[in-house]
């Protein structure tokens, strides 16, 4: 059974990136959790580990383009999609975090589990991989891009993000669909 989880459906810059974990269940990992209650320093030390200790891992990624153009929601399928094809393994069974199904996948196949990353070890760890990946992906971002400070705020719309935008505009990783708002909202604050 692989779980699927995604990082990176709220921020206004970057890609959304999802991750499909085939945990070997007859050696479970201690410590792995939601990535979002774990320290970068966990994630990163659980990152090592389950890529190292997986069955099998893989990750996808659809980029601010494509979020654009297809909506943040079919970006994230897009992602999940990609991250299950990259597999080596084979699976039967899908958990996905969420509410939905992931489409182009067989149904029968998968279940939608709410909350999944809380209660499914494959789930967390995929949410590790995906956080993970994308905050690296991030911080190259910052590298190219070093005025909007994408290392301290990884593309998410923090007070910071948004005086950034008002100062510099949107560079090519910003997610035109949902800065529009945040542009006329960053006007007010000034």
């Amino acid at each position: 059974m692989i779980g699927i989880d995604e990082a990176g459906r709220g921020p206004l810059a970057g890609p959304v990136v999802a991750a499909a974990v085939l945990l070997d269940l007859i050696n479970p990992i201690e410590g792995i959790n939601d990535s979002k209650k774990l320290s970068p320093k966990e994630r990163e030390r659980l990152y090592r580990i389950i890529i190292e200790s997986a069955c099998g891992w893989a990750v996808g990624t659809a980029s601010s383009e494509e979020i654009d153009r297809l909506n943040i929601l079919q970006a994230t399928f897009t992602a999940m999609y990609r991250a299950v094809c990259g597999l080596t393994v084979a699976w039967n069974r899908a958990l996905i975090d969420g509410n939905r199904i992931v489409p182009h996948l067989p149904a029968e196949r998968q279940k939608a589990v709410v909350g999944g990353d809380a209660c499914s070890a494959s789930i967390a760890a995929a949410s590790i991989l995906a956080k993970v990946t994308r905050d690296r992906m991030m911080l190259d971002f910052h590298r190219r891009y070093p005025e909007y400070q994408f290392d301290r705020h990884k593309g998410y719309g923090t007070a910071l993000h948004r005086d950034r935008i008002g100062r510099h505009g949107l560079c090519a990783i910003h997610r035109k669909s949902f800065c529009s708002a945040a542009a006329v909202q960053t006007t007010l604050y000034l």
